[in-house]
């Protein structure tokens, strides 16, 4: 997992021709931009939704096998919890259609959290577990930028 400032953008360069292209999606990105599916390249999508956060996610933890996900809001701010899918009880065996299993977590181990918002994003890698859409700190509104990046 990686936290930034899309303005270090350029540190990441070298992890991967398709991960700059997320990134740079990212930083250009306006608030107005249209909810939707925006196809960057054959290995690279960004996908803009809006919802309102919650104290909780009754999904609990996702993980992903086939994308790398790049996380970042355009408006407003959420809170996105992470821990190591070894640390994680799965709940929903992976499904390759939607790419995605999803896990619990005991109460032993604390997860890394993180907000989300004000020109910050998140790199999530198959390892790392974690759970977005969490308030931060009341439930809010936001407009979030998913950019999927195939492996």
């Amino acid at each position: 997992m990686l936290y930034d400032h899309i303005h270090n953008i350029n540190t990441y360069a070298s992890l991967s021709p398709d991960i700059l292209v997320g990134l740079e999606f990212l930083r250009d990105a306006k608030p107005d931009i249209a909810n939707g599916v925006y196809q960057l390249n054959p290995r690279v999508k960004a996908i803009v939704s809006e919802y309102e956060t919650k104290p909780q996610n009754p999904n609990g933890y996702e993980a992903h096998r086939q994308y790398i996900d790049i996380q970042c809001t355009l408006q407003g701010q959420e809170r996105v919890a992470c821990l190591p899918i070894e640390k994680l009880t799965e709940t929903k065996p992976y499904s390759e259609d939607g790419d995605c299993a999803l896990y619990s977590a005991d109460t032993i181990h604390q997860p890394l959290e993180m907000t989300i918002g004000a020109g910050y994003f998140a790199i999530f890698f198959p390892q790392d577990g974690h759970m977005p859409g969490l308030s931060a700190p009341s439930p809010s509104p936001v407009k979030k930028v998913v950019v999927k990046v195939k492996i």
